[in-house]
């Protein structure tokens, strides 16, 4: 029996050692770092066997054979173009295998083998694509391999080819708002392309960063006094919208092909506090304390220039337009990004220089006819007039303080802005007591004057309570007991490696938001789309990052550049790999709603 026993227990133990994967016999070994009984490791090449090509013309796959004992993470693929002008949307990836990784936690990865899919964004003509493509993997034995980064040239076929269903569903691929617009701007013709933008420029023209330009045309219109004229106030409104129109053309041009904001540059904090002067100095002059105008020296030489023609306001109008176009309203809209889009792919500086000069012009035609009405509407000389200019003042002094509102801190705003409130309201006869055969006109200006008087005065409590808001100036008193108060949004990101880094340690999706302190857009992004609870209840399930640009820095515009943008507010989204969803990307301000539907969209947009 005994020696019945020294024959079969080894081999029994042989037996079982046999039976059971190396993986498995000799992991501890693999642990403490000895070599003994090891399998030699595949190749890179081998373990993980790639192949891509052009589905379809509009269509592209990659492929990736896995060898028997070996995985792929599924949150380390990556894919981009090295082409310019073609884009690819991020791949399409079927669901992973759960797993609990000692490396990344609880991940998902593919085993034996995996297809990805990816739309391409891409000119008709045929023409070669180079791509890069990023991709890791690991042994189950616990040995994992190095980022694999393996770039390839493709041919892709002209579209006209693009018959099959995979190219259909590749096109089927929604784009962007500013994207389709560039597009559309490759396919339409000269003039429709133009009467689409000045239609565009109209919409705009209802925006709040165009709203400060009416008090100021308005402001030029009443300083003429009584003697303006109908054609006249025509006169002076073109002027000042057509040098407007001229500079938004200049500045799109020069963004589109060489990335230079204009406009983020003038938000220079010396800049805005010198133009804000001029506008307290016209504000100052409708109050009569003096009269603005040329040196006399000056005007003379600009007579013997004209030939003793009339001129120089219309001079001074196309001056203001221009400064008001570069200072005023530097947020970046869709129309405005789809044909700086195209200028940069395609170069032509002629239609994309045209359509923004209709854009332009769109943007004013709402000003020339309040201003052109001015010439009618206007009193004759009398009391009436200087009523009117002093009104006219003091919106001229409110888009002074909207101004300021860029590089003070909040508590002087509301200073400022309780100020522009209760002088007014004094002025009205708001602290007064109105005589009992007092006219309705005198009336009617008290009740004005004691609302001014009241919001200014809760400005004021808002303002030594620590409030922010000029709208809600009180909340900051009802929500300091509020122990629920929701934490911030968004975490900031400063520069592009801080990106980077965040996008790799985060395993879900990811909102980016650009904003800047002189950008109207973004602030209307911030107090209206991202404090509603939908949408924040939303953002909740994603990681949400924050560039703030206002600085407008050599790291701000390095992070802008990175991903083609001339200026805030953009809104940019990546998906749990880290690639940008171009498709999803806003540009300028999008209402809750809107934007709630977008995030519900978000997985049909990317794949």
């Amino acid at each position: 029996m005994a020696r019945f026993h020294r024959l079969i227990f080894p081999w029994l133990i042989a037996t079982t050692l046999w039976a059971t994967p190396a993986a498995a016999r000799f992991d501890p070994l693999a642990k403490l770092g000895l070599p003994l009984f090891q399998e030699q490791l595949l190749p890179v090449d081998e373990a993980f066997r790639f192949t891509a090509e052009t589905a379809a013309p509009a269509s592209l796959r990659l492929d990736w054979q896995i060898a028997d004992g070996y995985y792929l993470y599924r949150k380390q693929f990556r894919l981009e173009s090295l082409t310019p002008g073609i884009r690819l949307s991020p791949l399409r990836l079927p669901a992973g295998k759960p797993k609990q990784d000692p490396e990344y936690g609880s991940t998902e990865v593919y085993y034996h083998q995996v297809s990805a899919t990816a739309a391409i964004q891409r000119p008709a003509e045929a023409t070669p694509l180079t791509i890069r493509v990023r991709y890791q993997g690991c042994a189950e034995r616990g040995v994992c391999y190095p980022p694999v980064i393996k770039t390839i040239t493709l041919n892709l076929p002209p579209l006209s080819q693009a018959t099959t269903p995979e190219a259909s569903e590749a096109a089927a691929v929604p784009l962007s708002e500013q994207d389709a617009i560039a597009q559309a701007l490759k396919k339409q013709g000269f003039w429709l392309t133009i009467l689409s933008f000045l239609g565009f420029g109209v919409l705009l023209a209802f925006t709040p960063c165009c709203f400060p330009m009416l008090p100021i045309l308005s402001g030029i219109i009443v300083g003429h006094g009584h003697r303006i004229t109908t054609v006249k106030a025509f006169g002076l409104s073109l002027s000042y919208v057509v040098a407007s129109a001229l500079t938004y053309t200049l500045f799109g041009i020069l963004a589109g092909m060489f990335g230079a904001n204009l406009q983020a540059a003038f938000q220079n904090p010396w800049i805005i506090t010198l133009f804000s002067a001029l506008f307290v100095a016209l504000a100052l002059s409708m109050f009569g304390l003096y009269e603005l105008q040329m040196p006399a020296s000056w005007q003379s030489r600009v007579a013997s220039l004209r030939g003793g023609k009339a001129g120089g306001s219309l001079v001074n109008a196309a001056a203001l337009g221009m400064l008001s176009a570069l200072i005023v309203g530097p947020c970046v809209a869709a129309p405005l990004a789809g044909a700086l889009i195209y200028i940069g792919q395609t170069g032509d500086a002629v239609l994309g220089g045209a359509a923004l000069f209709a854009l332009g012009m769109g943007m004013g035609l709402p000003l020339i006819a309040v201003g052109t009405s001015a010439g009618k509407l206007l009193p004759r000389a009398g009391l009436w007039m200087n009523t009117v200019k002093a009104v006219f003042g003091v919106l001229l002094l409110g888009v002074a303080i909207w101004l300021l509102e860029r590089i003070v801190p909040p508590q002087v705003t509301l200073f400022l802005w309780a100020l522009w409130l209760i002088a007014p309201a004094i002025y009205l006869g708001a602290g007064s007591t109105l005589p009992e055969d007092a006219s309705h006109a005198r009336k009617l200006g008290k009740a004005l004057g004691v609302v001014m008087l009241s919001y200014g005065i809760l400005l004021l409590i808002g303002m030594a309570a620590g409030s922010r808001d000029v709208l809600r100036p009180l909340r900051v008193l009802t929500t300091a007991g509020n122990a629920t108060e929701p934490p911030p949004l968004f975490q900031r990101v400063a520069s592009t490696a801080e990106l980077e880094q965040r996008l790799q340690d985060s395993d879900r999706w990811v909102m980016l938001d650009f904003y800047a302190d002189w950008c109207v857009s973004c602030k209307e992004l911030e107090k209206e789309t991202f404090t509603d609870p939908m949408v924040r209840q939303t953002l909740e399930t994603m990681t949400t990052l924050q560039a703030d640009v206002t600085a407008n820095g050599d790291t701000d515009q390095a992070l802008l550049r990175k991903f083609g943008l001339i200026g805030p507010p953009a809104v940019l989204f990546f998906d749990p790999q880290g690639k940008e969803c171009v498709n999803a990307r806003l540009i300028g301000f999008v209402p809750p709603q809107r934007f709630l539907a977008h995030l519900q969209q978000l997985q049909q947009r990317c794949g």
